[in-house]
C-alpha cells in the first residue's frame, strides 16, 4: 500500500524588518488606482490614472512640544488678560461706591480724630445720647458714620453723636464690640464747604438744630475759610429759607458780640434770641454790659444763663430816659430803587427803614456805610 504525503502550506507571519527586506515576502500592495469612465460607462482610454491623494505627514516630537507649548501661552495670556480687565472693572466700580460713600467697613473708634470740621453739635450733654446708646445695645447702628481717610487715621465727617454713643458703651460695658464702628469712607480732597455741608444736611434732616448751633457753625465755617459770616450762612444753608438764613445772621451777631461768653448758645429760644440783638444792636455799650452779667456767673447752668439774658435786656429797656434829653423827631420818606425808605431821627437816634435785608451786609462794609453817612451830616453846607 502506497502511503499519500500530506502536504500542508503555512503561512508564517513576518515580521515589519522581514517584510520590508525580505525577497519571498508578500510584496506590499499597491494602492488601488482610481479609473475614470466617460457617461457610458466604459473606462477612458488615454486618461492617466488619479493617484490617491497622499498620507498626512507624521510631526516629529520637537515639533509637537512646540506647537504644544505655543498653544498653552496662547490660553494663559487670554486667562490673564481677561483677569485684569476684571480687576479694571473692580477697580473703577470700587472708586464709583467710594464717591458715592457706599464703602463701609469696621474701624477703631480710636483712629477717628474730629479735629478739621468744626462740629454744629454742642459740647455740652446731650439728653437724647442715652436713647441712642440703649438702641444701638438692642438692633445695633443702622446708619455708618462717615469719615475721610488721612495718613494718621481717619477725619469725622458725620456721626458724631454715633460716635460718642460707642466711645461711651466701649467705656461703660468693656465689650470689645463697641471699640470698632461701622464707617463709610468718602474720597480724599473734597473741598471743605462741601464737608459742611454734608453735615450740615444731615443733621437738619435727623433732627433740627438750634439757632445758636447753626450760628456757632456759620462763625467757625467762615473763620476756617476766611468768608463773611454772611456768605457762610449762604454757603452752609443754601436750601434754608430765606428768613430762617436772617435768624442764623442775626443769632451769629449775638454769638459774635458776646464773644464766648455764652455757654449754651443751643439753649436760647428764637424770640429771646432775638430780643438779644435787637438790644445788641440798639447801642454799642449793651454788649459789654451782658458780657458782664454773664461772667459773673461762671458756673451757671443753662436755664442761670437764659435768665441773665431775659434780666440783662429788660433792665436796660426799664431804665429811665436821661433828662433833658429833647423828644422831638424828624422822619422823611425817600424813594429808591430798592423801594420806599422811612427814616425817623430823634435824640440820640436814627432809624431807617427800606426793605432790605441789612443782616446780608458784611460788617465792614455796613462800617464804612455808617461812617461815610455821620461824616456826611458833620459837612456844613
Amino acid at each position: 500500500m502506497v502511503k499519500k504525503r500530506s502536504v500542508f502550506d503555512i503561512n508564517f507571519d513576518l515580521d515589519e524588518e522581514e517584510d520590508a527586506g525580505f525577497p519571498a515576502g508578500n510584496a506590499p500592495a499597491e494602492p488601488p488606482v482610481v479609473k475614470e469612465y466617460n457617461i457610458q460607462g466604459h473606462p477612458l482610454q488615454n486618461s492617466d490614472p488619479v493617484p490617491n491623494p497622499p498620507a498626512p505627514s507624521r510631526r516629529g516630537p520637537m515639533a509637537s512640544a512646540i506647537s504644544e507649548t505655543l498653544e498653552a501661552t496662547s490660553e494663559r495670556a487670554s486667562a490673564e488678560a481677561a483677569i485684569r480687565a476684571e480687576n479694571d472693572a473692580l477697580a473703577h466700580e470700587h472708586v464709583r461706591l467710594k464717591r458715592l460713600g457706599l464703602i463701609t467697613d469696621l474701624i477703631q473708634t480710636s483712629d477717628v480724630h474730629t479735629d478739621k470740621l468744626t462740629r454744629d453739635r454742642s459740647a455740652n450733654v446731650d439728653p437724647e445720647l442715652a436713647e441712642l446708646k440703649q438702641s444701638i445695645q438692642s438692633v445695633g447702628l443702622s446708619n455708618p458714620i462717615r469719615v475721610e481717610q488721612t495718613d494718621n487715621g481717619y477725619e469725622l465727617i458725620q456721626g458724631f453723636r454715633r460716635l460718642t454713643a460707642f466711645r461711651e458703651l466701649a467705656a461703660e460695658t468693656g465689650d470689645p464690640r463697641y471699640s470698632r464702628i461701622p464707617a463709610a469712607l468718602v474720597p480724599r480732597g473734597e473741598p471743605l464747604a462741601d464737608l459742611y455741608r454734608k453735615m450740615v444736611d444731615e443733621n437738619l434732616v435727623r433732627k433740627d438744630l438750634s439757632f445758636g448751633e447753626m450760628a456757632r457753625l456759620a462763625l467757625s465755617y467762615a473763620q476756617d475759610s476766611g468768608v463773611e459770616v454772611s456768605d457762610a450762612v449762604g454757603t452752609l444753608y443754601a436750601s434754608a429759607l430765606k428768613q430762617k438764613k436772617t435768624y442764623i445772621r442775626q443769632f451769629a451777631r449775638v454769638l459774635a458780640d458776646l464773644d464766648g461768653a455764652l455757654r449754651y448758645p443751643e439753649a436760647i429760644p428764637r424770640a429771646l434770641g432775638l430780643d438779644v440783638y435787637r438790644f445788641l444792636d440798639a447801642q454799642a455799650g449793651n454788649a459789654m454790659d451782658l458780657k458782664k452779667a454773664l461772667i459773673k456767673q461762671p458756673e451757671r447752668d443753662a436755664d442761670a444763663e437764659l435768665a441773665i439774658l431775659r434780666a440783662g435786656i429788660t433792665a436796660k429797656k426799664a431804665a429811665p430816659k436821661p433828662a433833658g434829653r429833647s423828644s422831638a423827631k424828624t422822619s422823611l420818606r425817600l424813594g429808591l430803587p430798592q423801594g420806599e425808605m422811612r427814616v425817623i431821627a430823634s435824640d440820640g437816634k436814627v432809624e431807617m427803614r427800606l426793605p432790605r435785608d441789612f443782616s446780608a451786609v458784611s460788617k465792614a462794609r455796613l462800617q464804612r456805610g455808617i461812617e461815610a453817612f455821620l461824616a456826611a451830616l458833620d459837612q456844613k453846607d
